[in-house]
């Protein structure tokens, strides 16, 4: 029997940019946020933006199982789960960057802070505190093999690898949200738990992942007409921000783009750019039901990106195996006690299991001011798993106005649904 649950979210976002300036290169992300041109970047340039947010769901209770009546997790608003409409500072960001450090125009740094309400500043629904988010130095002297080394952005997919203050939506896909934006737990959530839940919850140990690593990166671009090829290789700790490896065991990132450029530049140039990326590693978890252990994870995708005079188009398709995320007890809010207050919701984690998913986007300019915008995408999760799989489909509805370059308001409508279509 099909179960399924639907359900909308209306969202709206300002970006404001404070000097939120970009080198002038092509959109590859790579160069933009990892070089500085030694010929015109300062010794020290200050950047930012802040992101003022409204999002609103109808607050759906679940109708059936142990927290019936109860608000499903699912139709709260993130990170802190505990309403279903809410205004915030979704995200707010300063960070310095340039040359000559030390005094060298060969070596370049980045640096930025966050100091907004989201999951890398509320670990587990606790109190919300500015973190460090990027810290890293770029070295150039290999011609073809930039060195990048800290903590940054992985090479990863476009989702996660652009920059946040020129996304063209307020939410991430799907499979982006739940399978990329990596939450890190001691265990499963299945010891001494029941469908129902567990003594204990299982919640995340510290900060989303926020799609980066503290590692060392080889890459660079190669410039042949109007087509830049581009290459990276990482390895990293595979344990989230501003943390240590804890496995004795390197993630290695790897991704390849070939971008053809029709005019402009910076991170809204017109062109046309193919890519692939994957990333393997290994996560420990300390509790389970078969006791400690260490499971594979593995992502992967390739996709295109279209900018050219008014109209905008991008595509993704994207593949988790081995340990992927896997919702929440009953779909309950986490630390929700069950009806009977025998167990508490808490999240789960598939330790040897796999997810795909992809997207759709198509954009439009009505004129230079506004921008029109619709994005379909689906994630199949949990599909070697008969009784656990999930399928998630949105479509948002967008609209963008401009007021500059650097300064702009985003409106998002999206139907959403949720389904598990091999349940009793």
């Amino acid at each position: 029997m099909n179960q399924v649950f639907k359900k909308t979210l209306l969202a709206a976002a300002c970006t404001a940019g404070m000097a939120a300036t970009m080198q002038a290169e092509a959109a590859n992300w790579l160069m933009l946020q990892g070089t500085e041109p030694a010929d015109a970047a300062p010794r020290a340039k200050v950047w930012g933006f802040l992101q003022p947010t409204y999002r609103a769901t109808k607050g759906t209770d679940l109708d059936a199982g142990p927290y019936t009546g109860q608000a499903a997790q699912f139709n709260m608003i993130n990170p802190h789960l505990s309403s279903n409409q809410e205004f915030s500072i979704h995200r707010a960001r300063i960070g310095v960057r340039g040359i000559g450090f030390p005094l060298n125009s060969k070596v370049n740094y980045f640096f930025l802070a966050e100091f907004g309400s989201n999951g890398i500043t509320w670990p587990g629904g606790g109190l919300g505190s500015a973190r460090i988010t990027d810290a890293s130095v770029t070295y150039n002297y290999i011609p073809g093999a930039r060195i990048r080394a800290g903590l940054f952005k992985t090479p990863t997919a476009e989702e996660g690898l652009q920059a946040i203050h020129v996304f063209d939506y307020i939410n991430f896909t799907n499979f982006s949200h739940q399978e990329l934006l990596e939450r890190f737990f001691n265990g499963d959530g299945t010891t001494g738990c029941t469908p129902k839940g567990c003594p204990t919850p299982n919640a995340p140990n510290g900060p989303v992942g926020a799609f980066r690593d503290i590692g060392v990166q080889v890459f660079d671009t190669f410039k042949t007409g109007d087509w830049n090829t581009s290459y990276a290789i990482m390895f990293g700790n595979g344990n989230g921000i501003n943390r240590g490896n804890n496995n004795h065991s390197y993630d290695t990132y790897y991704y390849l783009s070939t971008e053809k450029v029709f005019a402009g530049k910076g991170p809204r140039v017109q062109s046309l750019k193919l890519f692939a990326w994957m990333q393997d590693g290994k996560r420990t978890l300390t509790t389970t039901t078969m006791g400690a252990g260490t499971y594979d994870r593995k992502r992967s995708g390739l996709g295109f990106t279209f900018r050219k005079a008014k109209y905008r188009a991008a595509g993704e398709y994207m593949m988790a195996d081995g340990m992927i995320q896997n919702g929440t007890h009953a779909g309950a809010v986490v630390n929700s006690t069950s009806n009977d207050s025998t167990s508490t919701a808490g999240f789960k984690v598939a330790t040897d299991d796999k997810a795909n998913g992809y997207y759709l986007h198509f954009g439009y300019a009505v004129i230079p001011q506004l921008e029109l915008d619709i994005r379909y995408d689906t994630l199949n999760r949990a599909t070697e798993t008969d009784a656990g799989e999930r399928k998630f489909t949105t479509t948002t509805l967008g609209a963008q106005w401009f007021f500059d370059k650097k300064n702009r308001v985003t409106f998002n409508y999206e139907f959403r649904s949720a389904e598990a279509p091999n349940l009793p």
